[in-house]
């Protein structure tokens, strides 16, 4: 089976979320600054993952490491090899700057080839995660949710483009054959994340100028084919796999309880697999609507804390 290691990396007010989004992406959380997992995905999917290796071999010692590395096939291309520190305290993980210098020279030393430390056609990495050392192929992620804050419509309570990114592969684990909703889609944040990804999802918004801004945030990074139509969502009739929604109409005013069961028990009808952002407890109404909360954790901003339910 092939292996993947993912460098991984938080804040401590996110911390729980890219658990909770590790989770639903791979099975496990990782440990440590690390994941380790047959799970291949595209590490620019997630703002808290750095890269990713595709291992190629293991070994007890990093002697073991730049014995077996003599071995790679270029065929003619140049090379880096880093020594990657994965932040974990104690036997694994973390080395200094000479450190890391001193353990790319015995490794890329052995490599047949052409280094290239500024321009390479491949770069190679190694990490000491479990006990062991993993050498393999280095995939880098590119940040792309960063860009997707210059957009020009904004709204002050809107989700961050880090935080919707996490929320959509929580929902979305897997794009493949998946139709999604934001129901409340808002300027749309959540939209730009998803369709940066290939999934296939619609808008809605019952603000008119709301749903205005989502589309002109959409077109402006190219995905003006995204559907959002206007209207409440508990009017919604076509059924999807997944839904995203965020609810920003508590941060101003206080949603009355029939119509937070409400608007639960239409999600509940249109999809089959749930994402809630709320700030208020509402487990009490997703029971009612006929959910199961299968996942959770909080993010924060300062004193402003939003709750992120998986339900289904």
């Amino acid at each position: 089976m092939s292996l993947y290691y993912y460098l991984t990396a938080s804040n401590e007010e996110e911390e729980g979320l890219r658990r909770m989004e590790a989770r639903a992406l791979f099975g496990t959380e990782g440990e440590g600054g690390g994941l380790l997992c047959g799970t291949k995905i595209d590490p620019g999917r997630s703002p808290f993952l750095k890269l990713r290796v595709d291992v190629l071999f293991e070994a007890a010692e990093l002697s073991g490491i730049a014995e077996l590395s003599a071995d790679l096939d270029l065929a003619g291309s140049t090379f880096k090899v880093l020594a990657l520190d994965n932040g974990a305290k104690g036997e694994d993980g973390k080395f200094d700057y000479g450190e890391k210098r001193a353990m790319e020279r015995a490794v890329g030393g052995r490599i047949r080839g052409t280094a290239n430390m500024r321009e390479p056609d491949r770069t190679f990495g190694f990490v000491r995660a479990g006990g062991k050392w993993l050498f393999g192929e280095c995939a880098m992620g590119e940040a792309v949710w960063l860009r997707h804050n210059d957009k020009p419509r904004k709204y002050s309570t809107a989700l961050s483009t880090r935080v919707a990114r996490a929320v959509v592969n929580i929902a979305v684990p897997r794009p493949e054959g998946v139709r999604a909703i934001d129901p409340c889609c808002g300027i749309g944040t959540v939209l730009v994340e998803a369709r940066s990804m290939g999934i296939d999802i619609d808008g809605r918004e019952l603000n008119p100028l709301a749903a205005m801004g989502a589309r002109e945030n959409l077109a402006y990074f190219g995905y003006e084919d995204t559907k959002v139509t206007l209207g409440d969502m508990r009017q919604i009739t076509e059924t999807y796999d997944a839904a995203i929604i965020d609810l920003p109409y508590n941060l101003c005013s206080v949603l009355p309880d029939e119509e937070k069961l409400e608007m639960l028990r239409s999600a509940r009808r249109f999809a089959r697999r749930v994402v809630l952002v709320t700030v208020e407890d509402v487990d009490r109404f997703a029971a009612e609507a006929g959910f199961v909360i299968r996942d959770r954790c909080t993010v924060s901003k300062g004193k402003f804390v939003r709750s992120v339910l998986l339900c289904e």
